[in-house]
């Protein structure tokens, strides 16, 4: 026992990131080797991504009402840059994806089955279900992951709670103090839930039906890492004007690398938030805006629709001027903000996208199948870029006030 336990503790404290890697290259391993025993052990890639959907709402209510609660007078939460960073950053993301699809156009060959989901007939529907979410009944909410709902609640006892005893507000900073024990726990799985899920993922596919649309994904995955690797590096340096590479990498790392498996922004929400503890960001602001970025900010999302969207307009042979170019990035941008409300996510926005050209809705849902067939590598790329960029944005806000906030007591001195 006294051997084993520096062993454990050494496990416990060591790199994450290496110990994730380890584990993705152990289930490749596994699932090329013996691809029976790789999806036996798929269940603990299930139970790693269960278990941080489970603490994931309860982490945010608790979280976000006791950061609110116990805020001082005067505090400022950096919250308006870093929405207007959301927002812009998605609607670059549709602009991006516009651009590679005129630059690398795509034809689909459609396929006959199509989904028997019913995607939303418009924005107003989207933005009617976002509404209806504020409004959702709290324990509800919880129970559904309506993070939307859950941030509603949990602002609203936040500030209900400022009038309250210091003795009501210290327990649910104790309250928040041990959810964050339970989140840091279930994050030290990673690397074995993530062992079970490469596991699973290359013994089930092995990425064969995907071949037929490498021309579809390389323009997809290529917009994504535009995003990933230019602009967000480009409206990180205007905010803080420093390199920003060390930051964004970082969060790829750490944040983008985890998504990638998880394939949820709600799941990876608890991993988000350790990332910004551990890069000292300020948790009023934080414990907000995480969230709130799982739920808007969907870069990865806009050029999804945007991209395949545009493949359907291509194999159609259908004219796009550049009005029309323009509104589709706003229309996906608007549409991709109301994603996660929608069941099936971005892909089943695409009909709403599709009808700006007249495409009708039978022809847009085989688009939507399509989707789904390379839903293993497109929902992984989209999802590690919609949550990764939550870190860096909501840090990049934070490290721009911080320097304002120095400059100001320099000019002082």
């Amino acid at each position: 026992m006294s051997q084993s336990q520096p062993f454990l503790a050494r496990v416990a404290n060591g790199s994450l990131v290496i110990q994730i890697l380890v584990g993705i290259i152990a289930g490749v391993a596994l699932a090329v080797i013996s691809p029976s025993s790789a999806l036996s052990v798929s269940f603990l890639g299930g139970l790693f991504v269960a278990a941080l959907k489970a603490v994931a709402p309860i982490l945010v209510f608790i979280l976000v009402a006791s950061s609110i609660a116990n805020q001082k007078k005067g505090t400022h939460t950096n919250m308006k840059p870093i929405i207007f960073l959301y927002l812009l950053g998605t609607l670059l993301a549709a602009f991006t994806a516009v651009a590679m699809s005129f630059l690398f156009p795509t034809t689909l060959t459609l396929v006959t089955n199509t989904t028997s989901i019913a995607p939303p007939e418009g924005i107003a529907q989207v933005i009617n279900s976002l509404f209806f979410k504020i409004v959702d009944n709290p324990i509800n909410a919880l129970m559904t992951g309506n993070f939307i709902g859950i941030l509603a609640w949990a602002i609203a006892l936040g500030f209900s709670l400022h009038q309250a005893s210091d003795a009501t507000k210290q327990v649910f900073q104790d309250m928040s103090d041990g959810v964050t024990l339970i989140v840091r726990f279930i994050i030290r799985l990673a690397p074995i839930g993530i062992f079970g899920l490469v596991a699973h993922t290359f013994a089930q596919t092995g990425f064969n039906a995907l071949l037929g649309y490498a021309h579809l994904l390389a323009v997809l995955l290529g917009s994504m890492a535009i995003i990933a690797l230019v602009v967000n590096p480009i409206i990180v340096f205007a905010k803080i004007k420093s390199n920003p590479y060390p930051l964004v990498f970082r969060c790829i790392r750490e944040s983008g690398i985890t998504a990638f498996f998880t394939r949820s922004s709600a799941a990876n929400i608890p991993v988000n938030m350790k990332l910004c503890k551990d890069l000292d960001l300020h948790e009023d602001t934080y414990s907000v805006s995480i969230p709130l970025g799982a739920t808007i900010n969907m870069g990865g999302a806009a050029i999804t629709i945007t991209v395949l969207t545009l493949a359907a307009v291509h194999t159609l042979g259908i004219e796009v001027d550049l009005a029309t170019a323009v509104l589709l990035s706003v229309v996906a941008a608007v549409s991709a903000c109301g994603a996660s409300g929608v069941a099936g996510g971005s892909l089943l926005l695409i009909p709403l996208a599709a009808s700006l050209f007249g495409i009708p809705n039978e022809v847009a849902m085989q688009v939507v199948a399509v989707g789904f067939i390379i839903g293993v590598i497109q929902d992984s790329a989209e999802t590690a870029l919609n949550s990764s960029t939550d870190v860096v944005f909501t840090a990049a806000a934070c490290l721009a006030a911080e320097r304002k906030q120095a400059k100001v007591l320099l000019q002082k001195s």
